[in-house]
């Protein structure tokens, strides 16, 4: 009888171990990283403002563009089509920090969602940047996807010129 009851008690804990794996494995964080190079990463729109109030003073508005036509990173077990960054900037001279929102594009569809702040420090006429955001969510498969996006680059907004180093550690909510 004692044998029965602890061979009970021994696959009703087993069980419930059992239970909490999927929880465990939902949220495993995972990282990607990537790089594009100035020749994939475009801006379809940008809009300067001079403030007036000191030389070199600007707001910004702008859309950059980046596509991974080789070495795309893989989220999910899906690859990365493309990354469409709006946001708002405020530069005295090209120092300054941005707000951006992120749209990340899967091939199959699907999309997660960013939101980063940059800090942008001008440097021979480019500016060096720096980022941090955190993922707000998803469609699809990556509908609970939650994490953190960090970002180094360089930028000349007039010219056009925009190029980044990045990596994107995310994970699975229930």
């Amino acid at each position: 009888m004692k044998n029965a009851i602890r061979s009970t008690i021994i696959a009703s804990a087993a069980v419930l171990a059992m239970a909490g794996v999927p929880d465990a494995w939902a949220q495993a964080k995972q990282k990607v990283s990537y790089k594009v190079t100035a020749e994939n990463a475009k801006y379809p729109q940008r809009h300067a403002l001079e403030v007036g109030d000191q030389p070199g003073h600007m707001l910004v508005l702008f859309e950059i563009q980046r596509t991974f036509p080789s070495n795309a990173p893989v989220i999910n077990g899906v690859k990365l089509k493309e990354i469409w960054t709006r946001g708002y900037g405020d530069y005295v001279d090209n120092n300054g920090a941005s707000h951006n929102y992120s749209v990340y594009v899967l091939e199959n569809g699907d999309k997660f969602y960013a939101v980063a702040t940059t800090m942008g420090q001008a440097t021979a006429g480019r500016r060096s940047t720096s980022s941090v955001g955190h993922i707000t969510g998803g469609t699809g498969k990556l509908v609970n996807m939650r994490g953190m996006t960090r970002a180094t680059g360089a930028s000349e907004g007039k010219a056009g010129f925009n190029e980044t180093s990045a990596e994107i550690e995310y994970w699975f909510a229930k």
